[in-house]
């Protein structure tokens, strides 16, 4: 049996298209700085490169002649036909993580970098959190309404699991300031990121939802200046696909020189140093 889709991608389609025609992209400029970055301090061009991205206007200008893929499953990405794929903050929507990275990775060539940005498991955990609260007060129970988000440790894991040499996972945290939660709202509605769960409820939410949450979201985390805070996790993932060019850790007992040579000092065995 399948698993449960997380994701609905014709709701998703429908708010970046909505989104495009007054769009809030500053998130993610703020991640395509934190990119370029990233690849300039990697020693090499890369000339045939592909994004997959769901906001090409803030991307594709970044990326002269690069190939734009829609975030879709599958991608549309050919074998070994890139050197490098960048991931532009759609990974946090895939169903399959895993199985997304392990496409990209089929679409580069030997030595061929990835590098994925998404948003990471403290994200808006205050928005989270007076949803969850107000709802619960209004209705006794939860329902799906902010997309779940992965930890660090986990989400670094899917390189190695989908193959990629060399992998690094890094985050960059922010705290945006809002006047309201409402404010914060429309900025995710101007990103395309808001509710797309597949198992979201259809029915219209209580017509008090939304004034609750504001106000518990004030109440919990409003600062001394009357504004809320929203925290927001980036999460970037860098792997290599396999070449035989590239280093690798040696096996344990391999070394030709001793550390304790190297510092200068007496090495001593377990049991001289449990006797003392």
């Amino acid at each position: 049996m399948a698993p449960p889709l997380l994701t609905d991608r014709a709701q998703l389609a429908r708010q970046r298209a909505r989104a495009a025609g007054r769009p809030a992209w500053f998130l993610h400029e703020e991640a395509l700085r934190e990119v370029q970055e990233r690849l300039a301090e990697v020693n090499r061009s890369f000339t045939r490169p592909a994004l997959i991205t769901g906001a090409p206007a803030v991307w594709g200008p970044a990326f002269p002649g690069a190939r734009i893929v829609a975030d879709a499953d599958p991608l549309d990405l050919a074998g070994g036909a890139h050197d490098l794929v960048v991931d532009a903050l759609t990974l946090h929507w895939a169903d399959d993580p895993v199985g997304r990275i392990v496409q990209a990775r089929r679409a580069l060539m030997p030595d061929g970098l990835y590098l994925g940005v998404l948003f990471g498991g403290r994200s808006l955990h205050e928005l989270r959190a007076s949803l969850a609260e107000a709802e619960t007060r209004l209705t006794g129970g939860i329902g799906p309404r902010v997309l779940p988000m992965g930890e660090i440790r986990d989400l670094g894991a899917l390189l190695q699991r989908a193959g990629l040499a060399l992998p690094v996972a890094d985050s960059v945290s922010l705290t945006l300031s809002y006047e309201t939660a409402f404010h914060l709202m429309r900025d995710l509605r101007a990103m395309g990121e808001g509710n797309a769960l597949a198992g979201r409820r259809r029915t219209p939410p209580p017509r008090a939802l939304f004034a609750e949450a504001a106000r518990i979201y004030a109440e919990a985390f409003g600062t001394p200046d009357g504004r809320v805070p929203a925290t927001v996790e980036m999460i970037f993932l860098t792997g290599w696909a396999p070449d035989p060019s590239q280093p690798r850790a040696l096996r344990p007992g391999s070394a030709r020189h001793r550390l304790a040579d190297a510092l200068g000092t007496v090495e001593q065995s377990a049991g001289e140093k449990a006797g003392r």
